[in-house]
């Protein structure tokens, strides 16, 4: 099993959706689909799923290119799309049985019906009317017509959106389990959820890939790193912040709002505050954080290099 998208390219009205966009995935594994709002996400998964043709580029699915060979890539595709399209007067299982006719023709679906039904866990469910479902079942119902046909690649578009804690947590389970058998494509806005559910980052900006990366190898590059938050009543001049000891970077934020970067272990807001008492200015901010996955999004959307400890400064727009 494989995906490949090899300089994928969409062009709407003149304007790039998506910018030459290059990777490939082999094997199971859940791989997150990040960036913000009008990155280019869902046109990419759409493209993926034959909705949309490239303006230049292609995706493979399973070796199978989604214009040359659509119908081969969708039958080796599962899509889960962020509004969940059911038929709310339906029973779970004729509604599964439905889908799963598309695919397989009538005759030979009631035994992956029920296979899929175990997998997704909606057995205590499976004989009501999809109305009368919580949103957690309904997701779950999305997630097992996507998988009715046994496709390799799942591409799932904000499954976990408006869910409550407890569904949230069983759906991450689902995702993580069908994800050591199959190729996942897990599109969310939020950060937790790529740390707790993603084996591997891939962020969109702009229709750029921006990083491309297992998540514990971002999550290395960021540990043992802290940032500080300061901020003064007035104009101080960066590099005397960027002079004090411990100090790897500065980000500037304007003439008195500062990210100074240092290392976890040392705690510098004695050090700044001290410094704001010698220079006779008062302290409005002062707060530390340890960097996380969203401190990447963040970094890398706004065009700004991870910590490194080089010792230069940025200014923020």
């Amino acid at each position: 099993m494989s995906l490949l998208v090899e300089n994928l390219s969409k062009v709407y009205a003149g304007q790039k959706a998506l910018d030459s966009v290059s990777f490939s995935i082999d094997g199971p594994q859940v791989a997150g689909l990040l960036g913000p709002n009008g990155a280019g996400k869902s046109t990419l998964m759409k493209i993926a799923c034959c909705y949309l043709a490239p303006s230049s580029g292609r995706v493979e699915v399973c070796g199978f290119d989604t214009v040359g060979d659509s119908l081969e890539a969708r039958s080796r595709i599962g899509y889960l799309p962020e509004h969940n399209p059911l038929y709310l007067d339906m029973y779970v299982k004729e509604y599964l049985d439905f889908v799963g006719e598309i695919y397989k023709g009538k005759g030979n679906v009631a035994a992956r019906r029920d296979e899929v039904i175990e997998r997704v866990g909606l057995g205590p469910e499976s004989r009501k009317k999809i109305g009368a479902l919580s949103k957690g079942y309904r997701q779950r119902l999305g997630i097992a017509q996507a998988l009715i046909h046994d496709p390799d690649v799942l591409v799932l578009d904000e499954p976990t959106s408006g869910l409550d804690p407890n569904q949230l947590e069983e759906i991450r389970a689902l995702v993580r389990d069908i994800g050591t058998r199959k190729i996942v494509i897990f599109s969310t806005h939020v950060m937790q959820e790529a740390q707790a559910v993603c084996g591997r980052v891939l962020l969109l900006d702009k229709g750029k890939l921006v990083a491309d990366a297992p998540t514990d190898r971002l999550m290395r590059q960021l540990q043992g790193k802290a940032r500080i938050l300061v901020e003064f009543d007035q104009a101080v001049p960066a590099e005397e912040l960027e002079a004090l000891s411990g100090v790897s970077g500065i980000v500037r934020g304007g003439v008195s709002r500062f990210e100074v970067l240092t290392d976890a272990s040392v705690d510098l807001r004695g050090a700044l505050f001290r410094y704001a008492v010698e220079k006779g200015v008062a302290v409005l901010t002062l707060q530390k954080e340890e960097f996380s996955l969203e401190s990447v999004f963040h970094r890398l959307t706004r065009e700004e290099a991870l910590p490194s400890g080089g010792g230069k400064e940025k200014e923020e727009d």
